[in-house]
């Protein structure tokens, strides 16, 4: 029900109409079809092979361009390292470290290690003094904000001074340099988010929740704050840091737009555009910013393409340089003066390949070309070959009211996808989203290499795709205008010559395991088997749930849970929507379930109840029904265990075989087959022949 790999913040946007979403012409799949058809078929890897993980963490640039900080794993441990760029030897400046997060400071002399409980300032440029900066988290809800954009060597956090006898709540933003001072920038009974300074250095704007708004608000020079912008019902507008030279606020907003874009606030209060995705279908993903005055240098957008966008002629020319260069990958751009650090993904490149890119010159060699790393073992192993991999291929539909929906689907090369069984895989969310050009977990691969053709919709309610595509789901998320679009989707495929319509199964996490359920109990006759992973079988329920936890701040993050919800036209108080979606629910209809189904749940779940899965679970076994249900009872929401990445993978895999007639899987090792019997909970039929059984 919630996603996985985007942060929640991105869900934020409402509904304003828009035109048609852009679509590729009618006979352009058909092309990629018939490319894919002609292509030598693949040999079939092993089931670890998909799951390898790579040995670079995360890497920044030096503002400069002339270093490249990253942090690489190495027989279970985590290392910093600094590489020259133009040349030469890496050196390790931190043998062991927990963090996941590194940034430059402005000046290039400090590294912001940020792990989860902490940052660490790591002295760069030899001058000694890496110690601990400040702790994040507690009862100050401390977080960091960013990197000071124009101070030599700061960072710039938010935190809450709690409530006492003697004082209300109040919420403060400080600059905090790399020897731990502390400078308070604003302090306000507000919870305040973002800010922004003109280029001398002076705060000048600021975003705090008001109610269930975010405002906007211009400081003057003796630090009174003037309202300048509402984004109200869950507009976006997300402050750059810096102004431009005319300290004009720059801003991502769908204010009074469909797609969110690159905007800035002039002194009426009005929205000029600067940049919009040209194919009028995504939002705008990323900025790439420059070093040195904070000006956006390029915009990045994710809808059916992965697509770059220079700001000005300069950078224009150089992305259509470096286009030419890495032709068919999805580039992830940051600016250096001297170089750009591009990390280059694609859907058949599995693992992201780093770049250095000299601007002058358009030159570009690979670095931190480290072997990946086994998921289980950690051990040095091979990418697979990209030439055997399958492309991710944009696919668009019209639904029954006339919405255009756009999703990916994954084809085996060299086989003819008429005669292949097919397997919806859903995303969880709902507010989140499949992308464009990217490998992913490496399951539809996996799925794709044993002969599945594979489709990922991304239905209405899917993010990154403009307010309308977000928000025209109205909250019908039980059996209505949601599943109606998965159900939609997949008939267009199979009018198209794509898949076995005898041949149709449906898995998921999250919303992607609540939408099989709906699918094995609503749609019997289109989908013959089910997999899903942590599902709600009650998804009203499970959002009142959910309100009474503490996860629910972490979702809407600064908005009150329920109202966040009630813009997104679900709201928990409602009786009436409450009761529309139990009376929806797989739940409510488990007579109904008579197609195969494999659950797996986690203990330790904080968005997914693990009794509301139990209870469904009770409901099924009473009524007499063939299902089986694993849960691993120190899984949470998420489960991060190598060992468990390859038993869902297997039990994936089986589950098709049986039902679908797809290959059989390899047996699982001994590791993988005692896990699976420490999470049996119930063994249907599926699981006998597979001859898993409870463990002793």
């Amino acid at each position: 029900m919630y996603p996985f790999a985007r942060p929640l913040l991105a869900l934020c946007a409402l509904l304003l109409a828009r035109p048609a979403l852009a679509h590729a012409p009618v006979d352009a799949f058909q092309a990629d079809v018939a490319h894919e058809r002609a292509r030598p078929p693949a040999p079939t890897f092993p089931r670890a092979a998909f799951l390898l993980r790579p040995a670079v963490v995360a890497a920044a640039l030096s503002p400069d361009g002339n270093q490249v900080a990253y942090l690489r794993e190495q027989a279970g441990r985590r290392s910093l390292w600094l590489l020259p760029a133009e040349g030469g030897q890496a050196r390790r400046v931190l043998g062991g470290t927990d963090a996941r997060r590194i940034a430059w400071s402005h000046d290039g002399r400090w590294l912001v290690l940020e792990s989860g409980r902490q940052l660490f300032a790591v002295a760069a440029a030899g001058q000694g003094g890496s110690h601990l900066m400040v702790t994040l988290g507690g009862r100050q809800q401390r977080e960091l904000i960013d990197i000071d954009p124009l101070q030599p060597a700061a960072v710039l956090l938010r935190e809450r001074a709690p409530a006492t006898p003697e004082a209300p709540e109040r919420w403060r933003v400080l600059r905090v340099d790399m020897q731990g001072r502390r400078t308070l920038l604003h302090e306000d009974a507000h919870r305040l988010v973002e800010v922004a300074f003109d280029r001398s250095g002076r705060l000048a704007f600021l975003k705090r929740v008001e109610d269930t708004a975010l405002a906007v608000h211009r400081v003057d020079v003796h630090g009174r704050l003037h309202p300048v912008l509402r984004c109200a019902q869950l507009h976006r507008c997300s402050l750059l840091p810096v102004t431009d030279a005319q300290g004009r606020l720059l801003l991502l907003s769908d204010v009074d737009a469909d797609l969110e874009g690159l905007r800035r606030l002039q002194s009426d209060g009005t929205l000029d555009t600067l940049a919009t995705d040209p194919r009028g279908e995504a939002d705008l993903d990323a900025l790439a910013l420059d070093p040195v005055d904070g000006t956006p240098r390029i915009a990045s957008y994710r809808g059916t393409v992965a697509a770059n966008q220079g700001l000005d002629p300069a950078t224009r020319g150089l992305l259509a340089d470096l286009k030419a260069r890495l032709p068919g990958r999805n580039l992830d751009i940051a600016v250096g003066e001297a170089h750009w650090l591009v990390s280059a993904q694609a859907s058949t490149l599995q693992g992201a390949r780093w770049h250095l890119v000299d601007p002058r010159t358009g030159a570009a060699r690979e670095i931190l070309d480290f072997p990946p790393l086994g998921d289980r073992d950690g051990r040095p192993a091979q990418w697979l070959p990209e030439a055997a991999m399958a492309r991710k291929l944009p696919f668009d539909w019209r639904a029954s009211d006339g919405m255009r929906l756009h999703g990916f689907v994954w084809l085996p090369p060299g086989a003819d996808p008429a005669h292949l069984p097919l397997v919806v895989l859903a995303h969880g969310g709902p507010w989140s989203a499949a992308r464009p050009d990217e490998f992913g977990n490496g399951y539809s691969q996996a799925l794709a290499n044993r002969g599945y053709v594979v489709f990922e919709p991304n239905f209405r309610a899917s993010n990154g795709l403009g307010r309308h595509y977000l928000m025209s789901a109205h909250g019908d998320f039980g059996h209505g205008r949601v599943q109606q679009d998965i159900v939609e989707g997949t008939r267009a495929l199979l009018a198209r010559g794509i898949g076995d319509a005898e041949r149709v199964g449906i898995a998921g996490a999250s919303f992607g395991g609540y939408a099989t359920l709906l699918g094995v109990t609503f749609q019997p006759d289109l989908f013959k088997v089910g997999v899903a992973v942590v599902p709600p079988p009650d998804f009203g329920w499970d959002i009142r749930w959910i309100g009474r936890t503490t996860e629910a701040l972490s979702l809407s993050r600064y908005i009150p849970f329920d109202e966040w919800l009630a813009m997104l036209s679900l709201d928990p108080r409602d009786a009436a929507t409450m009761a529309r979606l139990h009376e929806q629910s797989p739940l409510a209809h488990a007579s109904h379930m008579d197609r195969p189904l494999l659950i797996f749940a986690g203990g330790e779940d904080r968005r997914v109840a693990l009794r509301g899965v139990l209870g469904y679970a009770a409901r099924l076994k009473a009524l007499g029904k063939d299902f089986s249900l694993f849960v691993d009872p120190l899984a949470g929401h998420r489960n991060d265990k190598p060992v468990a990445h390859e038993a869902y993978l297997y039990l994936l895999e089986w589950m098709l075989h049986r039902h679908l007639g797809g290959a059989a899987p390899a047996a699982p090792d001994a590791t993988v087959r005692a896990y699976l019997a420490r999470s049996l909970r119930v063994a249907g039929s599926d699981l006998r022949a597979a001859g898993l059984t409870h463990s002793p």
